[in-house]
């Protein structure tokens, strides 16, 4: 097998773009030709979607594929896919796609990636690996060194978020740390962020896409449509050619001299700093939960309240920590100082 075309290093910042789904081949190429001028280099389209539930949209099939060779041939965009199986990658090399993805359930499946990985053996095509839609960086690292193994050159990472325990403004919560540990562990992959997914709402996309490359991504993976309201899957989250030509601008001009912010981006931000906080009183109110069941153990076995020692190990080791986060020291002190008081109230009171 020979190779497919590879991603370009001078593609700073690397824009893949196009329908969550292929709906009707005229859809995929109308899209397509508006996208020719919006700094797109990359077309994506999904083929076979899938879907948490049975009668919902699952994609045309192998039949988009040929689409996806026109869209090729009439606008010159390279065209991607995700692939979920063998038989997948055997009709996307067939049709002569150039990237391939594997997507969120598929990257916490082991032997599917596994499969995938084999059946690519000889083959240079650049694949794309969404993280888990789990916390989990060494199950994203395992799928991108299964492909490694088998001999595939071009592998790089997609960021689209995980999935939320509980309430949340975004569809899947960005959890930015996980990207960066990828990215201290692997600073050769070349890392795309998904603010689409991530966000499950076109009003978010924005301040999402500001951060990804503010935090140094290679690149966004944006869900475009003609009519995003009329998409056959995931409508909310999909903007217009004309939209992503605005969001672009806005992006180049953040990136430049200067940070170009108007209303909107401020009210992005602002709900990422509520959401934030929202999981901030989340967590301190489980800690003082875990601290009162604590204080009923110490009780039941005549323990002291505070445990000094234990105390000290505990305050060192989350200031060590904070510093390797570009945190204040004094400010993490009075931080946990203040929580570890308490916690010793709550104890007291049981």
């Amino acid at each position: 097998m020979t190779s497919v075309s590879k991603l370009s290093s001078q593609e700073h910042p690397l824009i893949i773009a196009g329908p969550c789904s292929a709906e009707t081949e005229e859809q995929v190429m109308a899209i397509a030709h508006q996208l020719k001028t919006t700094g797109t280099s990359i077309y994506r389209a999904g083929i076979w979607k899938p879907r948490t539930r049975p009668g919902m949209f699952e994609g045309v099939g192998a039949e988009g594929l040929k689409w996806l060779q026109r869209v090729k041939e009439e606008t010159g965009l390279r065209v991607a896919t995700e692939v979920a199986n063998k038989d997948h990658v055997k009709a996307c090399l067939k049709h002569g796609i150039d990237v391939l993805w594997i997507g969120a359930r598929t990257t916490a499946n082991p032997f599917a990636v596994q499969e995938i990985a084999d059946e690519l053996q000889g083959v240079d095509v650049p694949v794309l690996v969404k993280n888990p839609v789990n916390p989990d960086v060494n199950l994203w690292l395992g799928a991108i060194e299964r492909l490694e193994k088998a001999g595939i050159k071009q592998v790089g990472a997609i960021h689209r978020g995980i999935s939320p325990l509980g309430k949340s403004v975004y569809r899947n919560n960005p959890e930015w740390n996980m990207p960066m540990t990828l990215k201290e562990l692997r600073p050769d992959l070349l890392l795309i962020n998904d603010p689409s997914h991530i966000a499950g709402n076109r009003q978010l996309l924005a301040g999402i896409a500001e951060t990804a490359l503010a935090l140094g991504m290679d690149g966004l993976m944006i869900e475009t449509h003609t009519n995003p309201d009329a998409a056959w899957s995931d409508a909310a989250q999909q903007i217009t050619p004309q939209a992503l030509t605005v969001l672009l601008a806005k992006m180049k001009s953040a990136t430049g001299t200067g940070t170009v912010m108007d209303t909107a981006d401020l009210s992005n931000m602002r709900s990422s700093i509520d959401y934030i906080d929202e999981q901030l009183i989340d967590l301190l109110s489980y800690r003082m939960q875990v601290a009162a069941e604590i204080g009923q153990y110490k009780k039941q076995h005549g323990m002291a309240v505070v445990q000094e020692e234990r105390w000290a190990e505990l305050l060192t080791k989350n200031v060590s920590q904070a510093a390797g986060r570009n945190l204040d020291g004094e400010f993490v002190t009075q931080l946990f100082n203040s929580i570890h008081r308490e916690s010793v109230n709550r104890q007291n009171l049981v």
